[in-house]
């Protein structure tokens, strides 16, 4: 099993920055991919970012310029930390641990950005 603790997220003007957090515990010996993915209300839920354990990482293109994951192995933590939000970023941000044998989600954290 694997458990996935989410913080970070609340309320920023536009232009702020959040950090989010997503602590792995359990099964995580292993190859794989910590990230973070985003949903809006009757939309699919979509990748944000994520890390591999190699250090391989992947950015949607709405916000690699401004977004950055980086990953501590030590602790299986990732973070995620968002610069420049903009109101288009507002949406329930979701922690992911992906492997050979576990695919879990945290419980969704949400992050809003006002105008």
């Amino acid at each position: 099993q694997v458990q996935l603790v989410e913080t970070g997220g609340g309320l920023v003007q536009a232009g702020g920055s959040l950090r989010l957090s997503c602590a792995a515990s359990g099964s995580t010996v292993s190859f794989n991919v910590i990230g973070w993915y985003r949903q809006a209300p009757g939309k699919e839920r979509e990748l944000v970012a994520d890390v591999s354990s190699g250090g391989i990482r992947n950015y949607a293109v709405s916000v690699k310029d401004r977004f950055t994951i980086s990953r501590d192995n030590a602790k299986n933590t990732v973070n995620l930390q968002m610069n420049n939000l903009k109101p288009e970023d507002t949406d329930v941000y979701y922690c992911r641990f992906r492997s050979a044998t576990y695919d879990a989600w945290g419980q969704g954290t949400q992050v809003t950005v006002s105008s």
